[in-house]
């Protein structure tokens, strides 16, 4: 699941980047840069970079309650909150295809197609740190990174053997994330770059993927 949640993070990421005039759906505080860069020079997607951090963090709140509330009532969180995730995907796809290409990513039906996939990661992220804690993060690669090279340097050094065995299993992990996200983000451009628009039908079948592996794991569990 990881896995597939950070394929996911890095097409989705990659997608609305390329198509929306610099708007990051996943890793949403970027849009402070691509902001700023839309202010100095004057182009367009300042406002769905402007509402792009208070909907993800709306987003976030709202799944918190969603989730506590589906658990006090005994119902399936975690597969509910995907389910959820994989409909805003399928509806920013629907959005995409519909009225895309996109000229103004500030238009109404660019702005609704952004802020939807900017609410299904949100989804994914608040997912990934309530149910999947252990696992390495999925939408932002930056402080994975920084782990990695720190357990590469230290295991260059001498290390006790319990240190050590952490240490790669932790980087095997972590590797195996980048890597993930590194494709996702390939298959987007390159996708993109050849069907255009039509790129957006990808990340609902990677959603309807990660439940499928979600099912797979709550019903061997309960053999």
């Amino acid at each position: 699941m990881p896995i597939l949640l950070s394929v996911t993070a890095g097409y989705v990421d990659t997608a609305g980047y390329v198509a929306l005039q610099g708007l990051f759906t996943a890793h949403v505080t970027g849009n402070f840069v691509t902001l700023g860069a839309s202010l100095a020079s004057g182009s367009a997607g300042a406002l769905a970079k402007l509402l792009a951090l208070p909907t993800f963090c709306i987003v976030i709140i709202l799944t918190r309650w969603l989730g506590r509330g589906l658990q006090a009532r005994g119902w399936p969180a975690l597969r509910t909150l995907l389910t959820l995730k994989v409909a805003l995907l399928a509806a920013a796809a629907a959005l995409a295809l519909r009225f895309g290409p996109f000229s103004n990513s500030d238009s109404i039906p660019a702005l609704i197609t952004g802020l939807t996939l900017v609410s299904a990661m949100a989804i994914q992220n608040a997912v990934q740190r309530i149910h999947l804690g252990s696992s390495p993060p999925t939408t932002l690669m930056t402080g994975t990174t920084t782990q990695i090279m720190i357990d590469i340097a230290d295991l260059m050094r001498n290390m006790p053997a319990e240190k050590a065995e952490a240490a790669r299993a932790r980087l095997t992990r972590m590797t195996a994330s980048v890597l993930a996200f590194a494709t996702g983000c390939a298959a987007a451009a390159l996708l993109y770059a050849q069907v255009s628009i039509y790129c957006f039908l990808v990340p609902p079948l990677l959603g309807i993927g990660t439940l499928m592996f979600r099912m797979a794991a709550f019903e061997d569990a309960g053999r």
